[in-house]
């Protein structure tokens, strides 16, 4: 055993550098080690990442060879320099100690966060496109955007955290009893960032297989999608403040008075908020929701945390406080059924045949692509009016924000169609005779 120990320890001298068995064989096994992982990568990962893609162009293609092959390069000159002892110091000070392969490591650390950056956000963008067929092109193009951009924030904080560590450039500041330093803010930067990305996961891709598979409307995804933004960012903010040595105990404390005095100044805001949450969880309105407000009708667009948008048949969005959705009278046409009745006025003249004036409007109604069929158009005969007999035209229909528009093409048909059947609509007379 000693002679093998031995034998490693050889040393072989070129001038005043020397060189042993042990380190040529470390050298030999790391040369190994890298073939084999770089084979493992070009032939079996990165073939998978292009079929799981199918959209990576030649040129992409080339890049990310170029940045795998540069990769193995710096670890393979990282590893000769620490088995050939060639890690030379080029600066020290008392505070601060750099050499040659702790800049190399530098450079190793942003060429794999090019490699992540350039990959991972292909993947998440590739598993948007697959679960999301059918989504409209911009929508589709926005939200892959934000995922690669978070991803690439993600990356590069991490990349920037290792190197201040690595490097020892984390600077510290003391603020009375809380010591900051800058990778603790990286450190709560990042993770604010990682809680940016598990809100994009869940909602966009986890989520999203749920609500298709249980047939879940568009409010309730909208509401469920808010509440775990904020759950998962409440709780991001609370480990990011813990990370950067923030006691929780004062903030707390802090908090509670800061409230009482806030909460007796702003109590509208504060009413508003509570709103927000009770509409979020209680769902009595919801996004895509038709509803009327103050005289106010428009579709739901948005529910925040204080405020909600109302897009009215206008296309002007306006902003109203969450406590008017909840505390005020609100028409949701929309709550339980899509289905809307409407009805027309008509009048006809006495003597006219009222079963064929019913069998046109019926007709009519009949033949307008927005009317439903279930439950089907039917017609009411009103009263016996001065000068006419009132009927009126009841239908129903799903699309209550151009309820005006379906009106107005059924009197322009009632119009015509009583024109051919010599149904006449009667107007008032009046005789004026001289004193």
């Amino acid at each position: 055993m000693n002679d093998s120990v031995e034998w490693l320890l050889f040393n072989f001298s070129i001038g005043d550098w020397s060189i042993s068995v042990g380190q040529i064989l470390g050298v030999m096994i790391t040369l190994l080690f890298l073939f084999l992982l770089y084979r493992v990568v070009m032939r079996r990962l990165l073939p998978w990442f292009y079929a799981y893609d199918g959209n990576v162009s030649e040129k992409e293609k080339r890049n990310i060879r170029n940045i795998i092959i540069t990769i193995f390069v710096a670890i393979l000159i990282i590893g000769l320099l620490i088995f050939l002892r060639f890690d030379y110091l080029l600066y020290s000070n008392a505070d601060f100690e750099l050499r040659i392969h702790s800049l190399i490591e530098g450079f190793l650390v942003l060429q794999i966060a090019r490699l992540f950056d350039k990959t991972l956000s292909r993947v998440l963008a590739t598993s948007y496109q697959k679960s999301h067929p059918d989504e409209i092109p911009n929508q589709s193009v926005k939200s892959k955007k934000h995922a690669g951009r978070t991803m690439q924030y993600i990356v590069y904080t991490l990349a920037l955290i290792y190197i201040v560590r690595n490097l020892r450039f984390d600077y510290q500041h003391e603020f009375g009893s809380l010591n900051l330093s800058l990778s603790k803010i990286l450190a709560g930067i990042l993770i604010l960032l990682i809680a940016r990305l598990l809100v994009w996961i869940f909602t966009q891709l986890v989520m999203d297989g749920y609500y298709r598979r249980r047939k879940v409307n568009l409010g309730s995804q909208y509401a469920i999608n808010q509440l775990i933004k904020y759950i998962i960012f409440v709780f991001a903010i609370l480990i990011a403040l813990d990370n950067m040595g923030i006691e929780m105990t004062v903030l707390w404390g802090g908090a509670a008075a800061l409230l009482v005095g806030l909460g007796l100044g702003l109590q509208q805001t504060f009413m508003d908020l509570v709103s927000g949450l009770i509409l979020l969880f209680e769902r009595s309105v919801e996004v895509s929701d038709v509803v009327e407000v103050d005289n106010l009708v428009g579709t739901i667009t948005k529910i925040g945390l204080r405020t909600s948008n109302l897009k009215t048949l206008n296309n002007i969005t306006i902003v109203i406080p969450n406590s008017k959705l909840t505390i005020d009278n609100v028409v949701n046409w929309s709550h339980f059924d899509d289905n809307v009745r409407f009805n027309i006025a008509v009048g006809v003249a006495y003597g006219s045949d009222t079963k064929l004036v019913k069998k046109v409007l019926l007709n009519v109604a009949k033949e307008n692509p927005y009317v439903l069929s279930n439950p089907g158009p039917f017609v009411r005969f009103v009263n016996f009016g001065d000068s006419s007999l009132d009927m009126e035209l009841h239908f129903w229909t799903k699309n209550l924000l151009i309820a005006e528009d379906i009106k107005s093409d059924l009197r322009f048909a009632i119009n015509e169609a009583f024109k051919e059947n010599n149904i006449e609509i009667p107007f008032p007379q009046r005789v004026m005779r001289n004193p």
